[in-house]
């Protein structure tokens, strides 16, 4: 099981409290330029006056995405290689690639002013020019970690440019100092090695790691040797003498680890047929970590494996701790403390018996059952692109198909160093005898093909060198048209970590995780697992999937106040932007059960307003007549017995029906508005019920004209489909379960074989051309030569009694055709005497 993480990463806004409390609008547009050489003095000085005024704009309308003949230059790139020419420098500048004047421009942006849906960046824009000819296309740019260096990528060039150079006599033009990077590996003419992906490392600010498609991870320093790697990683996935494709054997692409135990010092590597693989521990030299980071570590490393019953355990703790204690020496003295160092830097040191083994592949965690495969087919096409997430207490995995499908996994346990003992690396020293770079094999081990089960306890799994199970999330369909070749591009939302967003030919699509296992585990939620949401935020469709135009820039800028946009740049080179909602994004949808189970019984019912008075309704009261005597009819009216009953019959009818008729009379009154605006309200309702009854029986007659249409249009297939039917290819069986799985297996492996052939031989040929100019070759070119001239002589004594040989058995031959030749006429002769 995973283990407690600790240190977890806090959920809610980035940046903090502290910066909650006021927004600061410094213009960073116009930095006092210094002639910098390197990266070591990356932070710029105070802010000059500016020269001109500066204008805010809206960042979509700024002028250096409106430039004229732009059209051209943007349509010509292969749009099979995803491009980003946006970078951001995570605080208040952005940085955009212009391939028509072959020049970068920074933007000083405001985000969220005046309103919080703004993006304001102020013109005119500060150019930066490289001081040499950039002969080729770029296709990526992306920054360091302080905004010091920027390194431009494309299919024939690495170069990494300083942003801080000096200024031209040009107006508003800054020269910025730019080299090239890995030119005699990469990009030279005798030898066809491609990059595959390169990124900066999150925790140096000089070094860059590049895959390349000879399967060879190189990590460079920028502060040291720009034209050899400070350390190569050469990947061997598959055991030697086993039988694999090639897809097993070519990288796709990698991504570094996040702020979290082991995974600081781990890079994951996908291949083509979707395994992936980790390297761990790969440190760059000079890198800086924290203390608590470090020491945690260190303390695990203890607690865990030293006390460990497993001798196994016991031996890889061991080597994790010699490696931290090297590689970090303040670990072992015991003076220094927290107090003293909040940071360490590591120094070079690597293991002289041991190399690092490469983990993986990853397979997926079961409860009960083990599975037979490591990667069930599930995904249509080949893996095409990775991403690595950490939220708080989980490590996310995101695997792209060119398919259109995402694999989304988690780390199921901890990731921890394995070593491969008996394969000692290769070092290079200088004159101090301080390791200044290595290179070491990294082979697969052939470790227990048991998988991990959910319910193990802690010490069948821990420091025992078996590579951290997959825990199964979700498999997701962006539904993108059928079409090979589809590229993905991942991004991790830089203020939610649980919302992912996937750049295709299509547009933009964003993912949103709602489950994450430990995490919810860790907070006490016992939610069910609920599946990613997927939106479309952006769609570059036209129509037809043909007509799609994927975006050449994509940027994900967000705020302390919770704000958050993203921007995309079309192969016209205007700008998009799009404010992103934060707040409700993943708060689950609340649905009253009770309120729902009343709606269904059946409509609620409602108070409807009181017209008249219940004592209206019920009439008057029934007037009881006083008391009288028998004798009253006897008595006259004009006598005064007479009178006075005659006034307790009028006061009685008075009492009664005359005040019953004042209150009808009164309430009437009071409610005739009431009833006149009821009666002009069914009167509006019944205008508007005739009204859409119009409606409908105008679309009556064209919905019936669309079906008698569309009867008409089937009756023609079915006639063309009758008529197709004789056709000779129409008797053709369908493909079997098998065929269909082959044919797939094909697509998949198409152009991996090839390529991984082609550039085998292209590097065989390289070597073979250096090997042959070298005087080593030609010494042994003389020897093949002396050698070939005593085997030639010997060749021609032995052609000699060949030739012999061969002319005694034509003579034999011919000897015995003339005998054959007798034979058959003196047969034909005794035929004839006795026919």
């Amino acid at each position: 099981m995973k283990k407690q993480r600790k240190n977890p990463k806090p959920q809610g806004l980035a940046g903090g409290e502290e910066h909650l409390s006021m927004r600061y609008n410094f213009d960073l547009s116009e930095p006092r330029d210094a002639d910098v050489g390197g990266l070591q003095s990356a932070t710029p000085t105070s802010a000059s006056t500016p020269k001109e005024k500066l204008e805010w704009l809206s960042l979509q309308n700024h002028p250096v995405f409106s430039a004229p003949n732009r059209d051209g230059a943007a349509h010509s790139s292969n749009f099979t290689i995803p491009k980003n020419l946006l970078a951001w420098d995570g605080a208040s500048r952005l940085y955009f690639w212009d391939s028509y004047k072959s020049c970068l421009h920074r933007l000083s942006v405001r985000l969220g002013e005046p309103d919080p849906t703004f993006v304001l960046a102020a013109s005119p824009s500060k150019v930066l020019q490289a001081d040499m000819q950039l002969d080729f296309e770029v296709q990526r740019i992306s920054i360091n970690r302080n905004g010091s260096a920027l390194f431009l990528v494309g299919l024939d060039g690495l170069y990494v440019m300083y942003l801080y150079g000096r200024t031209s006599t040009k107006e508003n033009t800054v020269i910025c100092r730019t080299v090239s990077v890995g030119s005699e590996i990469y990009f030279d003419k005798n030898n066809s090695i491609r990059t595959l992906q390169v990124c900066w490392h999150p925790y140096s600010d000089t070094h860059l790691g590049i895959l390349s498609s000879d399967s060879v991870f190189r990590v460079y320093d920028l502060s040291s040797a720009l034209g050899q790697p400070e350390q190569e990683y050469y990947l061997q996935p598959v055991e030697p003498g086993s039988l694999h494709n090639a897809t097993s054997i070519c990288p796709v692409d990698f991504s570094f680890g996040g702020d979290h135990l082991w995974d600081r010092f781990s890079v994951f590597i996908l291949f083509s047929d979707g395994s992936v693989y980790i390297l761990c521990p790969v440190v760059p030299f000079g890198s800086v970590y924290k203390w608590e980071s470090i020491l945690e570590l260190y303390s695990d490393a203890h607690v865990f494996g030293l006390k460990s019953s497993n001798s196994k355990a016991v031996k890889n703790s061991n080597l994790a701790i010699s490696w931290l204690e090297a590689t970090f020496p303040e670990l072992a003295r015991k003076e220094v403390h927290a107090e003293n160092a909040s940071v360490l830097r590591a120094q070079p040191y690597a293991l002289f018996d041991a190399s690092i083994s490469l983990q993986g592949p990853l397979r997926k965690v079961s409860h009960v059952v083990e599975e037979d495969s490591v990667h069930p087919q599930v995904c249509e096409g080949r893996a095409v692109s990775f991403l690595y997430d950490l939220v708080s207490k989980d490590s996310i995995v995101v695997t792209a198909w060119s398919g259109g499908q995402l694999q989304i996994d988690a780390l199921a346990d901890e990731v921890q160093p394995v070593w491969k003992v008996g394969s000692p690396p290769r070092v290079c020293l200088d004159s101090t005898d301080s390791i200044v770079g290595l290179a070491m094999i990294c082979e697969s081990l052939s470790s227990d093909t048991s998988i991990l089960k959910l319910d193990l306890p802690p010490d069948h799994t821990l420091w025992l060198g078996h590579p951290p199970p997959l825990l199964r999330l979700a498999i997701v369909d962006l539904a993108l048209p059928r079409r090979s070749g589809s590229v993905i591009s991942m991004f991790v939302d830089p203020l939610i970590s649980e919302r992912i967003y996937c750049l295709h030919d299509g547009g933009i699509d964003s993912v949103v995780l709602h489950f994450l296992p430990f995490t919810n585990q860790s907070s006490g939620k016992e939610d069910m697992m609920r599946s990613p949401s997927v939106h479309p935020v952006l769609s570059t469709f036209q129509g037809e999937a043909s007509s799609a135009s994927p975006l050449c820039g994509f940027l994900a800028l967000s705020d302390s106040f919770g704000d958050s946009w993203i921007v995309g740049l079309t192969p016209s080179s205007e700008c998009i932007v799009l404010e992103m909602e934060t707040w409700n994004t993943l708060v689950p949808p609340s649905i009253d059960k009770v309120d729902k189970l009343i709606d269904s019984e059946g409509p609620k019912d409602t108070d409807i307003p009181t017209i008249i008075s219940k004592e209206l309704l019920t009439g008057p009261r029934v007037v009881l007549l006083p008391p009288s005597s028998p004798h009253l009819r006897s008595v006259a009216a004009d006598s005064i017995e007479g009178r006075s009953t005659l006034h307790q019959y009028f006061k009685l009818f008075h009492e009664n029906y005359v005040e019953y008729a004042h209150k009808v009379y009164f309430e009437l009154q009071h409610h005739a508005p009431h009833v006149k605006k009821i009666i002009d309200d069914q009167h509006s309702r019944l205008h508007k019920a005739q009204q859409k009854i119009l409606e409908v029986e105008r679309k009556q007659e064209k919905i019936e004209d669309r079906i008698e249409h569309a009867v008409q249009f089937h009756s023609k297939l079915e006639e063309r489909l009758q008529s197709l039917r004789h056709l000779p290819a129409a008797h053709k069986r369908s493909l079997s379960k098998a065929e269909r799985q082959f044919k797939s297996e094909l697509d998949r492996y198409r152009g991996v074989e090839l390529d991984a052939l082609c550039s085998s031989i292209e590097a065989v040929n390289a070597r073979l051309k250096r090997f042959t100019h070298s005087p080593q070759a030609n010494r042994s070119n003389e020897q093949r030569q002396l050698s070939v001239r005593r085997k030639s002589h010997v060749r021609e004594n032995e052609m000699s009694l060949l030739k012999a040989s061969i002319e005694k058995l034509s003579l034999v031959n011919i000897e015995n055709a003339k005998k054959v030749k007798v034979v058959e006429s003196a047969l034909k002769c005794r035929e004839i005497g006795t026919s």
